[in-house]
């Protein structure tokens, strides 16, 4: 399939694909196209920088199969780049008796998903690996990693570009048609820096007499791959993609412990997780620069990119409350929703849950740490999308949902999806 293929989306998995392209056509031109001025802004970028071993998923499902695969492959190019990577261990950690059933069954499900390492502890066994760690029983694998996302991404650019690929920021997708000769995209192109000399623009806005934005079409193009994160069912319905499943966006927030108290914890210290949810709780996070973080909390973002409290992006919103699934969806969890809220609006009831797993953390040993957004997918019956979701028509590819472990599993999704469009020089 040698000619022009576009990329939506300057993530990790975006770049990955990207990557994968141009590796199994080298004849082929690839261009990335991301909205943002630099790549890795929204959840490669914002999230807590676990490399996760694969101890949630169920064992066949694509999540199971390409975190699995994705490890490897990430740690691989980690080597390769000097990129620092640290397998500092996680623990889940039952508190009561009430857990210690579902605490087995993530045991059964690492096994069977060929985590390697992973093995039960009792109270004495967990405060060995976590000195002040409390609970009756816990999960310890220890390979699960933390790593720089960040400096995966940009370390992906690299290779794109080295390959005569293109990574175009301040690009964003605003339209997409396809004809009989291929794809073509409208870009709305920020600063008139990024503008090309021959190319088709039209002026959109001026901001203090500079060009604020232009219109630029580009293609035809032979392939997209749209892998555009919290904005992926915008982009899948520019091509007539049905609007289910919907992104409901999660802010996430964290608190750091304060530098005098990480020695508190030495890896990763995890709750065991309600089933019926995708977020994993609250819990305590070592991340590769040493800093310590404890939570996140999961409420509904007013803004798909909001990132504190105070962002509202009335389009965002609206669409959030206009969709049905929605509606459906917090009927069944409006219970688990207040205490989200709660965990948001107290600190003393955020460190408190923390507090179940490390019992000397105290309110003031935490300082404001930063936020992410959680695109989480929504089916029009109200059910939480848990698996990855993809879809392949015509020249177009859409990523409509790839939750954690999107970034752990994103080399090995990249091969996954090139693997379909390009079957014959993919393997």
């Amino acid at each position: 399939m040698a000619g022009r293929i576009a990329v939506i989306g300057g993530g990790i998995l975006g770049l990955a694909v990207a990557r994968r392209l141009g590796q199994v056509e080298p004849d082929a031109t690839v261009t990335v196209f991301e909205k943002e001025p630099d790549v890795a802004r929204h959840q490669t970028g914002r999230n807590s920088g676990v490399v996760h071993a694969g101890l949630y998923y169920v064992p066949g499902s694509l999540k199971a199969t390409l975190c699995r695969r994705g490890v490897g492959l990430l740690r691989e190019f980690c080597d390769a780049h000097a990129i620092r990577y640290e397998e500092c261990g996680k623990v889940v950690v039952a508190v009561d008796d009430s857990e210690l059933e579902r605490l087995a069954a993530i045991e059964a499900r690492a096994q069977a998903n060929g985590v390697p390492g992973t093995r039960m502890l009792d109270a004495a066994g967990l405060r060995e690996i976590e000195p002040h760690a409390r609970g009756i029983a816990a999960l310890h694998s220890p390979t699960t990693a933390i790593v720089d996302y960040p400096g995966v991404a940009r370390a992906l650019r690299a290779e794109i570009v080295a390959a005569g690929g293109a990574v175009r920021t301040s690009a964003e997708v605003v339209g997409v048609d396809e004809r009989p000769d291929g794809v073509h995209l409208r870009l709305t192109v920020s600063g008139s820096a990024h503008a090309r000399p021959n190319g088709n623009h039209q002026i959109a806005a001026r901001d203090s007499g500079r060009v604020a934005a232009v219109t630029e079409r580009v293609g035809p193009f032979d392939l997209l791959i749209a892998c555009a994160g919290l904005q992926s069912d915008l982009v899948a319905t520019l091509t007539g993609e049905d609007t289910s499943p919907q992104i409901v966006p999660f802010r996430g927030d964290y608190w750091l412990l304060r530098p005098q108290r990480r020695e508190l914890v030495r890896g990763l210290i995890y709750p065991v997780p309600d089933p019926r949810y995708p977020f994993l709780g609250i819990h305590l996070t070592k991340r590769i620069d040493g800093e310590i973080l404890v939570g996140p909390n999961a409420v509904l973002a007013t803004a798909r990119e909001g990132y504190t409290v105070g962002t509202l992006h009335a389009a965002d919103l609206r669409r959030t409350l206009a969709w049905p699934g929605f509606h459906k969806m917090a009927r069944a969890h409006w219970k688990t929703g207040a205490k989200e809220v709660l965990h948001t609006v107290s600190k003393r009831a955020f460190v408190a849950e923390a507090r179940r797993y490390v019992p000397e953390l105290r309110t003031a040993d935490v300082v404001r740490g930063p936020a992410g957004v959680r695109a989480q997918a929504v089916a029009r019956d109200g059910s939480l999308v848990d698996d990855f979701v993809l879809s392949h028509h015509g020249r177009v590819v859409h990523v409509r949902n790839a939750p954690s472990p999107g970034a752990t599993a994103s080399l090995a999704i990249a091969e996954h999806i090139v693997a379909k469009v390009v079957p014959d020089r993919a393997s």
